[in-house]
């Protein structure tokens, strides 16, 4: 099995990254970056700062 990636892609708003699932699947999407290094740096934060706590604030039990 793959393992999961991130993409940079650029568009007409310029660039942004996904994240995708081992499976194929989109999991996340980042702003829009005016460059591409800007676009890779946003990646590399989310490698370092994955291990984020989680603030559900739903309300459901």
């Amino acid at each position: 099995m793959a393992a999961a990636r991130f993409e940079a892609r650029q568009t007409g708003k310029g660039y942004h990254f996904v994240l995708i699932a081992t499976k194929g699947q989109v999991i996340a999407t980042s702003e829009h970056y005016e460059s591409h290094r800007s676009c890779l740096n946003g990646i590399d934060s989310v490698k370092r700062n994955a291990d984020a706590p989680i603030q559900d604030t739903t309300g459901t039990n």
